[in-house]
This record gives structure tokens, sequence and C-alpha cells, in this order.
């Protein structure tokens, strides 16, 4: 199979390489797919260039990416035969692994292969495993928000997007806070109210925005500059699922406020997220696919040999998609 590989930590030009090499061994339980689109997310390049607990990477030889789409080709035992030819998308392919989507195969756990809806494109499909598992857990980890507002802090990014398309669908009122240019984008999404997160009045403004009322829940891409803010708009024994805190990894909190609201902080890092819990995700996850609620841009697709330049795309900060390898071209 070829592959994109790296064996050092450094700059996507320094240490990405496209390689031959032996497809894996399908074993029990596991399925082998061919991979027609992989997903670029931010993680796998903070991964790539390098963590502040690793002094190496955590394997010899690594092919980043954990998203991805593509189709079947081979079982192992324990998995039915007829599972070959279906079209899957994947998650955590590279989580803990060697060996993720950045190829023209991956072999994995039966499980981490999904089948997909028939009206969903590959393209969509290798959007799920991060954004997609992480918007709807963001947003539906406590259950139905039919009736409440929620709170989406950073609707212009790939997973507060989602979010908004999630909680719009699953019945709430949805405010979100973004940047002005993504303001349009986020209320053709469906949120009924867009305000801009520098705005000095913004936890008035959101208030203000539900009729004086605080939020029932919230999703938050910066828990650690926001914290304030949260706790100021959150309600009584309302959740903030936060997913995100790149600005402030070690945030003080406004405990006392937080404490006499019964705030639940769910910190979310859907990578380990258990598996029936995971199971519940994707089937909301499909509903809202196959209902039309969802769709995700895509800002651009490279080939196999351009994957330098996708990681060098994500790591600009390119908020108006998804980033995708067509592994095929």
């Amino acid at each position: 199979m070829r592959a994109v590989t790296y064996s050092k930590f450094g700059s996507a030009a320094d240490v990405l390489q496209v390689q031959q090499m032996d497809t894996p061994a399908v074993g029990a339980g596991d399925v082998c797919v061919e991979i027609t689109y992989s997903g670029v997310n931010p993680s796998d390049v903070k991964s790539r260039k390098g963590r502040p607990d690793l002094a190496k990477p955590a394997f010899d030889m690594i092919a980043p990416h954990s998203d991805g789409a593509g189709v079947i080709s081979a079982v192992g035992d324990g998995v039915p035969a007829s599972r070959i030819g279906e079209r899957v998308w994947i998650w955590n392919g590279q989580w803990q692994r060697a060996l993720g989507t950045a190829a023209t195969h991956i072999v994995l756990d039966q499980t981490q292969a999904v089948a997909m809806p028939d009206d969903v494109s590959d393209e969509v499909g290798a959007c799920m495993g991060i954004p997609g598992l992480t918007a709807c857990h963001a947003v539906f980890g406590s259950g139905d928000v039919k009736g409440q507002t929620v709170l989406i802090q950073g609707g212009g990014g790939t997973v507060g997007y989602l979010a908004v398309q999630l909680a719009v669908w699953g019945g709430a009122t949805v405010i979100v806070t973004c940047s002005p240019s993504d303001m349009q984008l986020c209320t053709d999404a469906g949120a009924h109210h867009a305000l801009d997160y520098r705005d000095p009045e913004l936890a008035a403004k959101i208030l203000a925005a539900n009729g004086g009322a605080p939020v029932d829940r919230i999703v938050e891409v910066e828990f650690g500059i926001n914290a304030d803010i949260d706790a100021a708009v959150i309600a009584p024994n309302g959740t903030i699922a936060a997913y995100g805190s790149a600005k402030n990894l070690t945030p003080e909190l406004p405990f006392f406020q937080m404490l006499f609201k019964a705030v639940t902080i769910d910190i979310i890092l859907i990578y380990l997220l258990p598996l029936p819990q995971r199971q519940a995700i994707i089937a909301r996850l499909h509903a809202a696919l196959t209902d039309g609620a969802l769709s995700c841009p895509i800002a651009a697709v490279f080939p196999l040999d351009q994957t330098i330049a996708a990681h060098e795309l994500v790591e600009s900060g390119v908020r108006n998609g998804a980033v995708l390898i067509d592994v095929r071209a």
C-alpha cells in the first residue's frame, strides 16, 4: 500500500513522506478498508509537530490521521463476509496506533468502520470521526435539547458549525458566538442569534438574546478564555461541554460562581468515549444526516502526494471547512 508517514517530530515539509509498504494483515475481528478520503484535523497536525509530554513519536513510523472513509475490502475471522464492499467511515484510525488513514488501506477493529447511510458521500463520511462525533456529543451528551437554549462558542469552526446544525435539528434555541465574517454562515446554518465573540458586552448580549434568561448548555471551544463568560450566562444545573482550550490550557475558574449554580463541566475528548455512548452518538449523527439536517463544507481536497500542503493549510488555521486527502489521486 501507499502511505504518508513520519518517524520524527517536525514541520510537515521536513518529516512527511510518501512510501510503499506492506498492507497489514487482517486479524480476527478486523476489517481492511480501502481509503477514499482521509480527513486532516488540527489534532493530526499537533501530533506530527510534537507534544510536550513526548520526546519522540510513540511509534517508530506513523501514518497519521484518525478520520477517513472508504470501502471494506477484506474481513477477518468473526466478521460477516457480507461486510465486504460496504461503504464506511472511520473513527480513531490513528489513536494509540501506528497506522492511520493517510494511506490507501487501513486495518482496524470492525467496530471502528461504521456503515454509512446510502445518501452520505465519502467526503462527508471523512469528517465524521472527530468533528462530527465531537459536535454531536457536545450537543447531546446529556440527552435531548428540545426546548433548551444552547450557546455555541466558536460557531465558525468545523465542530462549532456542525454543532449549530445539530442543536437546531434537536429543537434548541441556538445562540452562537463567532467572528463577524462567520455570522452569515452560522445564521444560514440555523442559529437564531449570532454575536461577535470579541464584544466587550458579550455576556449581557447573550442573556439579552435569550430574553434575559441564562442558557441551559454551552458548547465551548476555548474554555480557558471563556470561563468567566460561561459562568455568567449558564443556568443553574447547566452544563458546559468543553472540547477545546488551546489559548489557555491552565485556566483559572470562577469556582464560587459555578458552585452556586451547580454547573457541570463536561470535558470532551472524543477518542476516549466509551463504545455504548459512542454508538448512541453515531445513531444521532446518522439520523441528522439522513434527515438532511447536517452538511459539512469542504475547504480543500489534496492528492496523497500533497499531504504536506494539506497539513500546512490546516496549521494556518483554515476556518471555511474540512481539509481532505483524496487517497486515490
